[in-house]
């Protein structure tokens, strides 16, 4: 597994995986609560469009579902006929292309969709992209990059807050959790670090190493 999301209120997880380069779907019997009941639904696979699936992000009524490939360093689009569901009637769109991204990691969305984020483990950078149509990612073209070197040295996760003025890194040298603060929303130009959570920190009474991914 290297990436996860989940629906709006918590009850529907979704975790993505490399090896079987597929989206699974769970249930979850009290939102966000891992020790509710959480049941595995169904999985959908995306071999056919990229063979090194990392990341899966959804828009804000989940009838669109997007996947980060690693194989082409792409981003592919997909509709859900039921929002969040990923059994329902799923239909290819489209690949775009995340160049200058050398490895793909993790990936994000603004909440209108007209920002794009990816993260490159190989450039240490999150890279920003602007879409002149929101959650269309063939509108998608590159912006700018903000390095996270000084912090990451092998970058594997990203989250923004809601409004955009926070971001998170993680990765698999810190083992830790960086947080930033953006003076614009969604603008990593602005982007400045705050400070970090180390997951093997005993006292925390966590002891996590090699994290790929995080969600809030």
């Amino acid at each position: 597994p290297r990436g996860f999301t989940f629906n709006n209120d918590g009850t529907k997880m979704f975790v993505a995986g490399f090896r079987g380069d597929d989206i699974n779907e769970y249930t979850l019997s009290t939102g966000f609560d891992l020790t509710s009941t959480v049941t595995f639904v169904d999985n959908f696979s995306t071999v056919s469009e990229d063979t090194d699936t990392r990341d899966v992000k959804f828009n804000q009524d989940g009838t669109k579902m997007f996947v980060l490939g690693k194989t082409d360093d792409e981003v592919c689009e997909y509709t859900l006929s039921t929002g969040f569901d990923v059994s329902s009637t799923v239909t290819f769109i489209d690949c775009k292309s995340v160049s200058p991204v050398g490895e793909p990691e993790e990936l994000e969305f603004s909440p209108d969709g007209t920002k794009m984020f990816v993260l490159d483990q190989t450039g240490n950078d999150v890279n920003e992209f602007k879409l002149t149509t929101g959650f269309d990612v063939s509108t998608a073209s590159y912006v700018q990059t903000f390095s996270v070197d000084d912090q990451e040295a092998n970058p594997t996760g990203l989250a923004f807050t809601y409004d955009g003025t926070k971001m998170f890194v993680t990765g698999f040298s810190g083992d830790d959790i960086n947080e930033y603060t953006l003076s614009t929303a969604f603008d990593v130009s602005t982007a400045s670090f705050v400070d970090s959570f180390y997951m093997t920190d005993g006292s925390y009474g966590i002891r996590e190493t090699y994290p790929t991914s995080l969600a809030f």
